[in-house]
């Protein structure tokens, strides 16, 4: 029997949610059952078969949740087909020192978990969902505001990625 695959996420303003949706989606046309579930209301890995985890990226960083997650559950992680994603408007940079930064905050999860997939995708910025003090910070260092992701891009890596978690050839 198929055993579940989990994409669990930290989301701030909902833009790396839809990602984990459109992830959990793509997975589910690949043939899998999937839970797509925020990282603070997983209860345990054992339903499990693969996960995917994921976060926005918050100053350089994935947010402190998604990295407790990947702490707490390092050994059973380290035990089943594990891919890490993280959204962030850096990565929609043009700039290449600002992409080559991007390409580094996966590097402390990579740090606890070898992932069998990783990706990165740009995201949004929806000012109206972000808090009065985030929004002026936001503003004050240049974000611009829109939706920067690929969503061709997120399926294609989704569905490329079944097989990995499955151990099936397509």
């Amino acid at each position: 029997m198929q055993k579940e695959i989990l994409v669990a996420y930290a989301s701030r303003s909902g833009s790396t949610a839809e990602v984990a949706e459109a992830i959990g989606e793509a997975l589910r046309q690949a043939g899998g059952m999937v839970d797509v579930v925020p990282v603070k209301e997983v209860g345990g890995l054992a339903p499990y078969g693969a996960v995917v985890v994921g976060s926005a990226i918050r100053v350089g960083r994935w947010l402190p949740e998604a990295v407790r997650f990947v702490e707490a559950h390092q050994e059973a992680l380290s035990r089943m087909p594990t891919a890490t994603f993280a959204v962030g408007m850096a990565v929609a940079s043009e700039d290449e020192d600002t992409r080559r930064t991007a390409e580094g905050y996966l590097d402390p999860v990579r740090a606890i978990v070898q992932p069998a997939g990783e990706a990165l995708f740009a995201g949004a910025m929806d000012y109206g969902r972000l808090p009065f003090v985030t929004r002026v910070l936001i503003k004050l260092i240049g974000i611009a505001e829109g939706d920067h992701r690929d969503w061709a891009a997120i399926h294609a890596w989704a569905g490329d990625l079944y097989p990995v978690l499955t151990d099936v050839t397509l």
